[in-house]
């Protein structure tokens, strides 16, 4: 074990106090400092970075569209013609929704698209009272510090007491205030890996299209609800969306988690063809481009980056035609991270800890890329305290917009050499603060 009063030591050098300011960057800085300072490694789960090897496919196709001389042209801002067309057929074979390759957009990962598209939300309901986004959590709270930075105004809700009917009824409680402009979540939801049911989708889509907002909905761990085999191309089950009830919606599809390919920085947004092509009156007042699509490329993907990286679109269009003709099954790789959760899983349940976001509509949640989990008689900021102490970095719940205490775990990182140490780790801090 780590010498407990030396890590503390290096908690307070470094200025995090109780975690309530720190960020997941913090941790992972801390956690890395501990382990140069002690000389003992540390488990690595507060990071959300993907820990599989990506496809020879990705690596190829880049490499190729490097040597023909990509790097010397720059890419269209709404992407090459081959990557728009990949995402529109994988859309249609895994989603079984059908959005036009001109709306879909590539984004240097969907941490520029999501930024993107809450600039184009702002503008386009400017001057209007819809000047808020609805934020369903806990989420990626970067997508909150996003909104801070663009100053789009935001609140959010917890979903832990609401599921099924009563979501659905607390959301139209909100939006029916007339102030809200868009809702987002992800789906599945990080950190809680909380799978919403068609039920829940048809609702909110429903009332995106009742209120006139619109839904963004956060595919970034696309199709890893791996309760149903989502991963025949052109056949259902297909990934969940909102997109089969309202017309009012953007999807945010990364390579970085599904196709192991993040450190490449791309994702498409896929704009609803209606919503693509939905002229807005402050757009076209305030700059001169009318529908929500033209603004997206023609002035937000032009100001902020001129496009993505014209290789690494490549890439991602040569991953979405194997996935759809069958040649690739990329879900098979991923389930890696399912396999992860239930080991860690079963020790810390057989070790005092219990299970925070605990089941899916009374059914059991899926294994995969999160989970979280409380320890009895400690808030969060303590938890993550006392397990950094054990040599296991995980991240608070009170930073993700949750209600309830507890910490995320990530199984990305986590090595099937560790499961011995991670057991006698967990088993020993049990020993130390169990009742």
């Amino acid at each position: 074990m780590l010498d407990r009063e030396k890590v503390i030591e290096i908690i307070d050098s470094m200025g995090l106090g109780d975690f309530s300011q720190a960020t997941i960057r913090d941790i992972q800085a801390l956690s890395k400092t501990i382990e140069a300072r002690t000389g003992e490694e540390v488990i690595h789960l507060e990071m959300g970075v993907p820990g599989l090897q990506p496809s020879e496919i990705a690596l190829k196709a880049e490499q190729e569209a490097l040597s023909k001389g990509c790097a010397t042209i720059y890419p269209p801002n709404g992407g090459i013609p081959r990557v728009k067309e990949a995402a529109s057929k994988f859309v249609k074979a895994f989603i079984g929704v059908d959005i036009n390759a001109e709306s879909c957009v590539p984004t240097t990962g969907s941490m520029q698209g999501t930024f993107a598209t809450f600039l184009a939300v702002k503008h386009a309901f400017s001057g209007t009272k819809q000047d808020t986004v609805l934020l369903i959590q806990p989420g990626f709270p970067v997508q909150t510090a996003q909104c801070d930075v663009i100053g789009l105004k935001h609140e959010a809700l917890d979903i832990y007491n609401y599921r099924g009917k009563d979501l659905i009824g607390k959301l139209e409680e909100i939006v029916s205030e007339g102030h809200i402009s868009a809702i987002v979540y992800s789906n599945p939801n990080n950190p809680s890996w909380v799978c919403f049911t068609e039920e829940e989708l048809r609702g909110i889509g429903q009332l995106a299209t009742k209120y006139d907002l619109i839904v963004l909905e956060d595919l970034a761990y696309f199709a890893m609800d791996f309760r149903r085999d989502l991963s025949h191309p052109y056949e259902a089950p297909f990934q969940a969306t909102v997109a089969r009830y309202t017309d009012n919606y953007v999807l945010w599809v990364s390579a970085s988690k599904a196709f192991s390919y993040a450190g490449q920085r791309i994702g498409v947004t896929c704009i609803s063809n209606e919503l693509f092509h939905r002229t807005f009156a402050p757009l076209k007042e305030k700059f001169g481009v009318g529908t929500f699509g033209d603004f997206f490329v023609g002035r937000l993907m032009y100001t902020l980056s001129s496009g993505t990286t014209h290789s690494v679109q490549h890439a991602m269009a040569a991953l979405m035609e194997a996935a759809v003709s069958g040649q690739y099954r990329f879900l098979d790789d991923v389930k890696e991270y399912g396999r992860r959760a239930k080991f860690m899983k079963d020790v810390l349940l057989a070790n005092g800890f219990y299970l925070v976001y605990d089941n899916d509509m009374g059914a059991p949640l899926a294994d995969g890329f999160y989970f979280t989990v409380q320890y009895p008689g400690m808030n969060d900021l303590e938890l993550t305290r006392e397990l950094m102490t054990s040599g296991i970095a995980v991240f608070p719940l009170d930073t993700m917009g949750s209600t309830q205490q507890g910490v995320r775990i990530c199984t990305s990182f986590f090595r099937k050499d560790q499961e011995q140490l991670f057991t006698e780790r967990i088993t020993q801090f049990h020993n130390d603060h169990g009742c």
